[in-house]
């Protein structure tokens, strides 16, 4: 569990799913058989939900990717996704209309931004929940205590840095 919920790995999973839907045969055999397509269907939920818990998971983990991992992870997959629309928008598959093609090619490329852009957000929240807190007030964690060690006069520049000190141009 601890490989395929790694961000890198849940993204590989997820995005790399759908490429391979789509360009390779499994796309015509998931046309012609119900229990391929419904297989399909299954295994692009437990991906997706997969993908959204190691790029956003709720429950306190020991082997949490940390937030730049994850970041990294949501940006190459955001991008994945979208040269795939892209691609599919530009080639059709075999046997779907052109306008078809381009109607579910636009509604993968902004649909999956609406969603990436909601696990943007809430990557977001943790980081901020995590780290910004100490943020507040000070501008930084450890700035009070580095405001005690410096003169009073440079302490106010150093809150308000666009002030300069008298006599200075």
């Amino acid at each position: 569990m601890r490989i395929i919920t790694h961000p890198l790995v849940a993204a590989i999973i997820n995005v790399g799913s759908l490429w391979a839907l789509y360009l390779t045969p499994v796309y015509e055999l998931m046309q012609q058989a119900m229990l391929v397509h419904w297989l399909v269907m299954v295994h692009f939920l437990l991906a997706g939900y997969l993908y959204t818990v190691s790029l956003v998971p709720m429950d306190p983990s020991p082997h949490r990717a940390s937030f730049t991992v994850r970041s990294v992870a949501l940006v190459l997959s955001l991008a994945a996704h979208s040269v795939l629309a892209k691609v599919l928008y530009a080639y059709p598959l075999a046997g779907v209309r052109a306008a078809d093609a381009h109607a579910g090619s636009q509604l993968m490329y902004y649909g999956g931004d609406a969603v990436e852009f909601a696990i943007i957000m809430l990557l977001w929240a943790q980081w901020y929940r995590t780290t910004g807190r100490g943020l507040r007030g000070t501008g930084t964690p450890g700035a009070a205590a580095a405001l005690e060690t410096v003169p009073a006069s440079s302490s106010r520049l150093l809150r308000f840095p666009d002030i300069k000190p008298r006599g200075s141009t």
